[in-house]
């Protein structure tokens, strides 16, 4: 009994976990034990806990110690114990993906699972599901059909997921499995419902019209299964926005009665996934939206905290897209902020916070401020983001909001929510002018303590990019040259970088910068003294021109196309120079905006987002002769060429290079008992315009998209370059065998398709730029490089000067700089400046004054290094 006994200090400090100190090679060497006979099963279960436990704490086992493992595991089949034999199962299934030769097992499980013992039936499929391939699949098929329909809840369910599962790598032979899953739709057991919908729905997911039949015959009966009616709420939801429904037409689709009927369910699960839904979709009106926002009201008010909490997340995702509606829910919000549940209330002050007056800020944050660092940094982030949307919709309030953001940044917390703060900090100085200095002010404060490289960098970086035009200059210099002797080699350089923008762009504070980089030079890291030595020449040439290409509006390249150019240079003739201008610049690139209403959700980090000319590259890179066309410029937003529910469908993207332009058609055939050959699509040019190469599609199956090139040159002068093409699809057609899509013979015959015309507009042509001081450029650009054109228009189709300035950027295809893009409410004269780049590389400077009267009027100045090109952008918008 001693071995039970617990000293008192051992009680005090809390339980003790017994794994915590497992060696893997010790662990693996008792793995003896499963051949002893006969079979110890307490000690064999406690072995198999350990190695399943070393597992999921991230242990890594090679594939040898895995498949000495896994045998001798196999030799505890022979014991009866049903708890041993499930530890068994759940080893087989972990170690099924690193051991060799473990398909060894498959008649002992097939056995297991085909038995009498229903305890191990579930368990036995499960891992059988785990160690099949496509090969051994079809001989267990008939009893994976089998253990669909079994009368065993936990047997069927075992055998629907597991499929769900082998659809990813099986899905000809699950398809297969449709008829049995439909038949497990009629259980009685709530689970296996559900589980028999998300088989049917993965299975027929790809045809459209079957999904749509499956929908409206389970939507006219009913399902006792709740879950299943929440699984068939997500997939109506996703057929209404598949669909497009207008908002005239929504409320007699009977998807969406169906939605609107759960609201009366008698699952409070179903009524949430229902009201949860109608606020989400985008075509509905307020009175479509009313009896939903009633149900989240009422919510709000349960004496259940889970539905609370679901009540006021789903309020506060929906509060900036129906603000109105959340509005009326403002009572319930305001008696939440006491909350017990502490999650509950940061949402419902995050709510009100979104939707709240300009005269409630204040009572708000401070409410907030009292409780705020007792929740996790998830519901930080989620208050972050609600002072961010303040911000824009009250800007007066900047100071109170950025005091607030910078006593967060002091406290304790991770990298996510410290990003998010800086994020929204650095959003509001792009967006406030009367931010600017405060905002840089509390970032230079939090560099100073901050342990987060990415961060620093960020944060230094802006400081190079504002700090050198605000009212003191010299002020953030400390800041940055603290850094420069304090941290990391990645810190370091970037505070490099910082200081050189400051000496390019402030001559009073050149010769103390010149003095900060010499020490920079005694650097211990290469990359910091490369970089000081670099800035150092050009600072010292004396010349501005060498300034503004190199230090102040340094262009990046994309570094996904630098990286192949310097891969395909070292392949190539090494005699040449590199030449760094052949590779495109990087483009703006939006965040991917989040949808939570998504059917499945998935956690795996997705990879970073990409522009679409890197996009592009891989695939225009397999055109012979693409070469010679020089760098893409940029790559144009796909355009349809044919309604979506045509027998062909066209796409055309416009990928625009320095003299040429590349159109790409991607086609799809969506008759099955047509096979098409010699796919192209023929061109009718304008004048000026030369065909240089048409690249059909050999083969375009049914259902398969394919794409055919079309390689034109532009014509020498730039105002013939706006023009409209006409566009035909011509292929030689086969009639074919639908289920095998082989052709019933060689011989076809031709065909064409009429599509939509094609236009080459100005904005095609523009990639556009993001000046950081427009006003410097502008006086730069006041020499004989550059030619100047002025006109002056009454723009008649717009009512507003927001409107004026959307379309004028939208015509134009430039990009807005010192956010003039943005109109201030109530005023009557604005100004509009942005930048671009024109196809070859001629500079776009755009300076547009309007005036708000009887209608708008528009005085535009335009510059640029090419007179032509500045005529064409006057041109443009009359």
């Amino acid at each position: 009994m001693g071995s039970f006994r617990r000293d008192k200090d051992e009680e005090e400090d809390g339980p003790v976990n017994a794994y915590q100190n497992l060696e893997k090679t010790s662990v693996l060497q008792e793995t003896r034990t499963f051949n002893e006979t006969p079979v110890n099963a307490r000690k064999c279960i406690h072995i198999l806990t350990k190695i399943l436990y070393l597992i999921n704490q991230g242990e890594q086992l090679v594939a040898r110690e895995a498949t000495d493992c896994f045998f001798a595991m196999t030799k505890l089949f022979q014991s009866k114990d049903v708890v041993l034999r499930r530890m068994v199962y759940l080893g087989i299934k972990e170690l099924s993906s690193i051991a060799e030769d473990v398909i060894i097992v498959t008649s002992s499980l097939t056995k297991d699972m085909t038995g009498k013992e229903d305890l191990y039936r579930a368990a036995a499929i499960r891992a059988l599901c785990s160690i099949t391939d496509n090969t051994m699949l079809q001989a267990v098929e008939r009893y994976m059909k089998q253990c669909i329909v079994d009368k065993n809840a936990a047997v069927s369910c075992a055998a629907l997921v597991s499929s769900l599962r082998l659809a990813s790598t099986s899905g000809d032979v699950v398809k297969r499995w449709a008829n049995e899953a439909q038949e497990a739709m009629n259980s009685d057991n709530i689970m296996v419902q559900y589980h028999a919908l998300g088989l049917l729905y993965h299975i027929r997911k790809s045809d459209r019209l079957a999904v749509s039949k499956l929908v409206n015959k389970l939507t006219r009966g009913s399902m006792k299964s709740p879950y299943a009616v929440c699984m068939l709420i997500r997939i109506a939801c996703k057929l209404i926005e598949e669909e497009d429904i207008p908002t005239e037409e929504l409320s007699d689709s009977p998807l969406f009665t169906f939605i609107e009927s759960c609201l009366r369910h008698k699952s409070e699960m179903v009524i949430y996934e229902a009201a949860h839904a109608i606020v989400n979709l985008k075509n509905t009106n307020p009175r479509m939206l009313t009896p939903a926002f009633s149900i989240l009201q009422l919510f709000c008010s349960s004496p259940k905290a889970t539905l609370r909490f679901a009540a006021v997340r789903t309020l506060n995702k929906v509060a900036m897209t129906h603000p109105a509606a959340v509005t009326t829910c403002n009572l319930d919000l305001e008696g939440l902020i006491t909350d017990s549940n502490r999650s509950v209330a940061t949402l419902a002050i995050t709510t009100l916070l979104k939707t709240g007056a300009e005269s409630s800020v204040e009572r708000l944050m401070k409410q907030i401020s009292t409780f705020v660092a007792e929740i996790s940094d998830e519901f930080k982030v989620v208050v972050v983001q609600a002072i961010c949307a303040l911000c824009t919709k009250y800007p007066r309030k900047h100071t109170v909001l950025m005091n607030f953001l910078s006593g967060m940044l002091r406290e304790e917390g991770g990298l996510e929510y410290k990003t998010s703060i800086v994020d929204t900090i650095i959003t509001i100085i792009e967006e406030n002018a009367d931010a600017k200095e405060s905002g840089l002010s509390h970032l230079c404060e939090f560099i100073e303590d901050c342990e987060h490289v990415s961060l620093a960098v960020r944060i230094l970086h802006l400081l190079g990019k504002e700090g050198p035009f605000a009212a003191t200059p010299s002020k953030y210099i400390r800041f940055i040259y603290n850094r420069v002797i304090l941290e990391s080699p990645i810190v370091r350089a970037a505070a490099v970088t910082a200081l050189a923008q400051f000496g390019a762009s402030c001559p009073a504070l050149l010769s103390n910068i010149l003095v900060l980089l010499g020490r920079c030079q005694m650097d211990p890291d290469d990359e910091v003294r490369d970089r000081a030595t670099y800035y150092l020449s050009i600072l010292n040439s004396e010349r501005p021109d060498l300034y503004k290409n190199y230090i102040i509006e340094r262009e990046n390249c994309s570094l996904a196309l630098l990286e192949k150019s310097l891969v395909d240079h070292l392949n190539g003739d090494l005699e040449t120079r590199f030449d760094i201008s052949i590779v495109p610049k990087a483009a703006i690139v939006k965040a991917e905006v989040n949808n939570d209403v998504m059917l499945v959700t998935n956690s795996a980090p997705r990879p970073p987002k990409i522009t679409r000319e890197e996009e592009s590259a891989a695939r225009l890179a397999q055109l012979p002769g693409i070469q010679v066309l020089g760098p893409i410029h940029r790559s144009t937003a796909p355009i349809q060429l044919t309604e979506s529910e045509t027998e062909y469908t066209v796409q055309c993207i416009k990928h625009i290079f320095g003299q040429h332009v590349v159109f790409q058609f991607d086609c799809l055939n969506t008759l099955s008992d047509q096979f098409l050959e010699n796919v192209r699509v023929e061109l009718t040019l304008p004048d000026g315009f030369t065909a240089r190469a048409v690249m059909p599609c050999p083969k375009l199956p049914y259902n398969e998209l394919q794409t055919t090139f079309v390689i034109v040159e532009f014509p020498p002068d730039a105002a013939s370059s706006i023009a409209t093409f006409g566009a035909t699809l011509r292929f030689v057609v086969k009639d074919c065998d639908p289920n095998t899509g082989e052709p019933d013979s060689e011989e076809g015959y031709d065909d064409e398709y009429m599509l939509e015309d094609l236009e080459i507009s100005v904005a095609d042509q523009i990639q556009k730029t993001r000046k950081n001081n427009f006003q410097v450029a502008w006086d730069a650009a006041d020499s004989e490089e550059w030619l100047q054109a002025e006109d002056t228009f009454v723009l008649s189709a717009v009512t507003t000067l927001q409107d004026a300035v959307n379309t004028i950027v939208k015509i134009l295809g430039l990009g807005a700089a010192n956010l003039s893009e943005n109109v201030p409410e109530g005023t009557h004269l604005h100004t509009l400046l942005c930048s671009g780049t024109f196809r070859g590389g001629a500079e776009i400077l755009v300076r547009a004054k309007l005036a708000l009267s009887e209608g708008v009027t528009l005085n535009m100045n335009v510059r640029s290094t090419d007179l032509e090109i500045a005529e064409l952008i006057t041109a443009a918008i009359g």
